[in-house]
């Protein structure tokens, strides 16, 4: 890699990091070009060559850190012996990433990604396909051996992750959920709303 592509992710790196730091602290009203600049030691220049523009950078990190969740909540489902242990697996693995990253977690559970979801769900998809493409083929399987309800595997998926998504929402925004309490009771409660 030359020099220049080294500055190149470097400055990638810098822009990302300081833009989780400004959402995280400011929030969506802060997040602005010249926050992220600041915050990160960078021109807007710069920035704007790498991402295009605040949309673009947002992108970015959001398609970042959707990859860090998936991939350790796609590992403990895949590598369980059976779909109820899967699910308690994936549940932990969910909120034990929000524990261990409440500002990414913030992100990706606000507003701002939820109109980034709405208006690139098709791209985002696509750029997890490799990832969720086994996690299809685990819950058809799962429906196909009768240990999940036979519904399609979006409907599953709701019923699995809505749960999980709802209390790390209540947990960033209210505080008042115990993490800890809830590895230990969705599990089985989710459980119990799609076996077959």
């Amino acid at each position: 890699m030359s020099p220049k592509q080294q500055r190149g992710e470097a400055t990638v790196e810098r822009a990302l990091e300081a833009a989780l730091f400004v959402y995280a602290r400011e929030g969506e009203q802060g997040f602005t070009v010249s926050a992220v600049t600041r915050a990160g030691a960078l021109s807007p220049g710069s920035l704007y060559h790498h991402f295009g523009n605040l949309d673009g950078l947002v992108h970015a990190l959001v398609q970042r850190w959707l990859e860090r969740l998936m991939t350790p909540l796609a590992t403990a489902l895949l590598e369980a012996d059976s779909a109820r242990e899967g699910i308690r697996a994936a549940v932990r693995a969910y909120l034990d990433f929000v524990r261990d990253h409440p500002d990414a977690a913030l992100l990706l559970h606000s507003a701002t990604a939820d109109r980034h979801g709405m208006a690139h769900a098709k791209e985002l998809r696509d750029a997890q396909e490799a990832r969720l493409s086994p996690l299809a083929a685990w819950l058809r399987h799962r429906i196909a051996t009768g240990e999940l309800a036979d519904v399609s595997p979006s409907l599953l998926e709701s019923l699995i992750l809505g749960p999980v998504v709802a209390t790390a929402r209540r947990h960033l925004t209210l505080g008042d959920t115990d993490l800890d309490e809830a590895a230990r009771e969705l599990p089985e409660r989710i459980w119990s709303a799609v076996r077959g």
